[in-house]
């Protein structure tokens, strides 16, 4: 296929004030400078997008994925390298960019579309199309300061697709909008890849990037971290999340762990982590799946194993060992211990292992966040407690979304179409 988008090398330098001189005579003591540091908002890119193909860029806050659009945009131009689009581009990078406050959603309509390339012919004809999209026939004669922020966008998206562009570039709007917007704007993203569009967009949403995305980018600090399938880029992207302070008491949890830092074990982390008495301690925590030795990730379905190593240092009479499952987002998904279980253990000395093991994980892609614990077996006292200490990984390679792993089967009939059964893994 024919390169749509070439990028190739692409840095941009921004200048960063410090001091600002607003008198003559300051300009003067100064002679004319202003001291400036240098900030590299991105560091040699290269990437190359296919005619046809729809790219997601992810990463956090500050990481220079508006900046690289922007770039492609042609809105600013990049300190070195070279950017080639072929074919006509619409960008909608920003709430109410190319709009006047003064003039009205129909003037706006005009005036936006005529910078994408559309003669008044052309705007005319379709003039009543970009209305109905943005579903602002109320509206459209108010002056655009009145709008809020979803009119804003809904206009600016309807001007943008039905400038019928064969490069579309997105910034982070899709976010914005009520529940029923947002699928209409999805429904006009799929039908662009049907009709061989090309589409580049930016979103801290990753089920939106596996949903419609055949490539994905991740950038971090202005630099290209990973690129490939959907699964594996959005992977990539929570790992980085974790390690640039999304989450710092779980990061800092993380290291001090791996470190084997006592104090900070002692002195932070959850009510029952500080109250711990140590007779018991939780030594090391491993996770076994069917593939361990080749990919440190799970797929959704895979058999898991949670091994526990301990070490007691007196008899313990009637211990109980429990675990709990998190999201990212910190939501309990999954607990139970060995008192629950049924499990009898009369006590524990010296070193052992406990053994929680899952024939079938029912979950799609994420970081899960594991607690674990040894308690008395009425609960009362607490031997040792980590509190979200360890994680593992699940990568979902299919475009199924939401959190659980539901396998599923489907039945034809009729229809011309004879009778089929399918079952689907995913």
């Amino acid at each position: 296929m024919p390169t749509a988008v070439g990028i190739s090398g692409v840095s941009k330098r921004f200048r960063l004030y410090h001091e600002k001189y607003t008198s003559l005579k300051e300009r003067a003591m100064h002679f004319g400078r202003v001291p400036y540091e240098e900030f590299w908002a991105l560091h040699h890119i290269d990437l190359e997008i296919e005619q046809g193909q729809t790219w997601g860029l992810l990463g956090h806050n500050g990481s220079g994925k508006s900046t690289l659009l922007k770039c492609v945009a042609g809105i600013l131009q990049p300190t070195t390298g070279q950017i080639e689009v072929r074919g006509r581009l619409a960008a909608l990078l920003e709430l109410g960019a190319g709009f006047h406050p003064e003039l009205s959603g129909r003037e706006n309509v005009f005036l936006n579309a005529s910078l994408l390339g559309l003669s008044r012919r052309e705007i005319e004809r379709r003039f009543d199309e970009i209305v109905a999209f943005a579903e602002l026939e109320q509206f459209i004669d108010n002056q655009v300061k009145f709008y809020s922020s979803g009119m804003y966008m809904r206009l600016g998206f309807a001007v943008a697709v039905n400038a019928e562009p064969d490069v579309l570039l997105v910034d982070e709007v899709l976010a914005v909008g009520d529940e029923s917007f947002q699928r209409k704007c999805l429904d006009r993203v799929r039908h662009f890849q049907r009709e061989g569009r090309t589409i580049v967009f930016v979103t801290h949403a990753p089920d939106q990037v596996r949903q419609i995305c055949d490539q994905a980018v991740v950038l971090d600090h202005g630099r290209m971290v990973a690129s490939g399938a959907p699964g594996e880029a959005i992977r990539s992207f929570r790992e980085h999340l974790l390690r640039t302070g999304d989450r710092p008491e779980v990061a800092e949890q993380l290291e001090a762990a791996l470190a084997g830092d006592e104090a900070f074990e002692e002195e932070t982390g959850s009510p029952q982590e500080r109250k711990r008495n140590l007779r018991a301690r939780i030594t090391s925590v491993a996770f076994d799946h069917p593939e361990a030795g080749t990919r440190s990730h799970l797929l959704p379905g895979d058999a898991l194993t949670i091994r526990l190593r301990y070490q007691a240092a007196e008899r313990i009479e009637d211990p109980n060992f429990g675990y709990a499952i998190y999201d990212i987002e910190g939501r309990l998904l999954s607990g139970n211990n060995t008192r629950i279980l049924g499990v009898e253990i009369p006590s524990i000395e010296g070193e052992g292992e406990v053994a929680f093991q899952f024939a079938d994980v029912p979950l799609l892609d994420g970081t899960y966040f594991l607690t674990l614990a040894i308690t008395s077996r009425d609960e009362h006292t607490v031997y040792d407690w980590h509190e979200q200490r360890h994680q593992f990984e699940v990568m979902n390679p299919g475009r199924a979304q939401g959190l659980m792993h539901l396998p599923v089967q489907v039945e034809l009939k009729g229809g011309g179409g004879g009778y089929r059964r399918a079952e689907i893994a995913g």
